[in-house]
């Protein structure tokens, strides 16, 4: 068996969805994690010490921050705040500055191998978003660099689907796409475990583009998963055209859903193979996913 302990991976956005994902995941695996934060006695930057990863502090800002941080590492793995999250203080340009200079400084240190997150929406055509097309940007240019890297391309987040605005609080789910359009989905713990097992395998992941998902589901089909999970009836409806014309990126993401663009475009057989563990939108439900649905329907019965 190989020793990951001995090799550290430095992980940025460890207090984040994602990037936490990926350090329980390394945690799991044995490797030596180090996370980049911008205070390390912030709550959850001591909830990581206390899961055993070393915490530095840095900013994506600051690049001799990023340099130090890198010092003896093995790997990165890279993702960036974005326009696009509520409550972003970030520009575009700020996310590419970002994503590329974690990319030379990765070069620059030796980094064996880095794993970039990007978007199912990323290539070589623009997407008219521009907080998507950051990522195409960054993806371009990685692909310059010396350093051997890996892109995960995540589809939809399965606990987008029970957050704010979904219409769950109304007792229905209301998603980008008409109700027989099939859309791919993931859920954030498992961008952990796909990444923390390209780490564990360069030589099969390195140099590849990876569009990752767990579950593909039409808006029908999420209703009815839903109805079961929640023992009442749950309805879908795509989102209303006013909304969709009301607010231009909205429209366009709509757009890019129902076009396929934004759908996903894994290849969950070959997935599930790699990582038989990955989760489907039933098992999300029943299992990391359970909470927050408690907590939408909560919502929902105090809006009624």
């Amino acid at each position: 068996m190989i020793d990951h302990a001995k090799k550290t991976i430095v992980v940025l956005g460890a207090t984040g969805q994602q990037g936490g994902s990926v350090a329980a995941a390394l945690r799991t695996d044995h490797w030596t994690v180090r996370a980049l934060v911008r205070d390390p006695s912030s709550r959850r930057a001591r909830s990581l010490a206390d899961a055993g990863v070393e915490t530095v502090p840095g900013d994506l800002a600051d690049a001799d921050t990023l340099r130090a941080a890198f010092v003896g590492a093995h790997g990165v793995f890279s993702v960036q705040p974005n326009s696009g999250q509520a409550g972003a203080v970030v520009t575009d340009d700020d996310e590419v500055r970002f994503g590329t200079t974690v990319g030379d400084i990765a070069e620059e240190s030796g980094i064996a191998h880095l794993i970039y997150s990007s978007t199912a929406a990323a290539g070589p055509t623009s997407t008219g978003v521009a907080h998507l097309d950051t990522k195409s940007r960054v993806e371009a240019h990685l692909q310059t660099l010396g350093v051997a890297t890996t892109v995960v391309r995540p589809a939809t987040f399965m606990e987008l689907l029970l957050g704010p605005g979904t219409g769950l609080d109304r007792g229905g789910l209301s998603f980008l796409t008409s109700p027989d359009r099939t859309h791919q989905f993931i859920a954030v713990r498992d961008i952990g475990r796909i990444v923390a097992g390209a780490f564990g395998a360069p030589g099969h992941y390195a140099g590849r583009t990876l569009d990752i998902a767990g579950d593909a589901l039409t808006g029908r089909e999420l209703a009815a998963k839903l109805t079961r999970a929640a023992g009442r009836p749950i309805g879908y409806t795509r989102l209303p055209a006013s909304l969709r014309q009301q607010d231009e990126v909205l429209g366009r993401l709509a757009v890019l859903a129902e076009d396929g663009r934004l759908a996903g475009a894994a290849d969950l057989d070959t997935l599930r193979a790699a990582f038989p563990d990955l989760l489907t939108f039933d098992r999300w439900l029943a299992g990391p996913g359970s909470r927050r649905l408690e907590e939408a329907l909560r919502t929902s019965e105090t809006a009624h």
